[in-house]
């Protein structure tokens, strides 16, 4: 059965993203966009076809990380738990990721992936718009509980997103064994009024 062109496009549109994560996990700022079309089974214009640019693959690749996990937060962070129980449900959620068999990969390609943004100041740019994309995201799962300003809600995302990343680090590189309850006791301590 032949594929129609949705499919071609979306097929080719995976094998981009897929490749990419390969060749910047292994080469970081020396990846080169035919490498990455090669080892795709693509050529380089197809890249430009699908994305637009380099740059554009890339940003399209943290969105395709992060945008899943979101998702899966606001279905796990119902609107009727309040702060503290969405924190650590948050906090819950990022050490499953951290324990994944899979965590060193994803930890080698966002090295990575910063590694070619600190290189390339539109490419930093637009993967900084991003994040705050997503921090933004984030925020709106905790905005308005226990009467939580969008403000705070969004200190209070960048917090978190921060205390997580390092503990995932901790975690990934072997730093320390750390359970899931150092992860909802820390998340946990960032709800004081103090801190938000």
């Amino acid at each position: 059965m032949r594929k129609t062109r949705a499919e071609t496009k979306d097929h080719n549109r995976r094998a981009l993203l897929a490749a990419a994560r390969e060749v910047v996990a292994r080469d970081g700022h020396r990846a080169k966009l035919d490498e990455i079309a090669a080892h795709a089974g693509l050529t380089t214009g197809a890249v430009y076809s699908l994305f637009g640019s380099k740059n554009d693959l890339f940003v399209a690749l943290v969105a395709d990380q992060l945008g899943p996990h979101y998702d899966d937060l606001a279905v796990a962070i119902p609107a009727d738990l309040g702060l503290v129980d969405a924190v650590e449900t948050f906090a819950r959620y990022y050490h499953r990721l951290c324990s994944d068999p899979g965590a060193l990969g994803e930890l080698t390609f966002e090295v990575s992936l910063q590694d070619l943004a600190v290189r390339d100041p539109e490419l930093r740019a637009r993967l900084a718009e991003s994040v705050r994309a997503h921090e933004k995201r984030l925020g709106e799962l905790f905005a308005g509980r226990s009467s939580l300003s969008p403000e705070r809600a969004q200190r209070l995302a960048m917090a978190l997103r921060g205390l997580m990343v390092g503990l995932g680090l901790r975690a990934v590189l072997g730093l320390a064994d750390t359970p899931v309850g150092q992860y909802v006791a820390a998340a946990r301590a960032l709800v004081s009024a103090d801190t938000v």
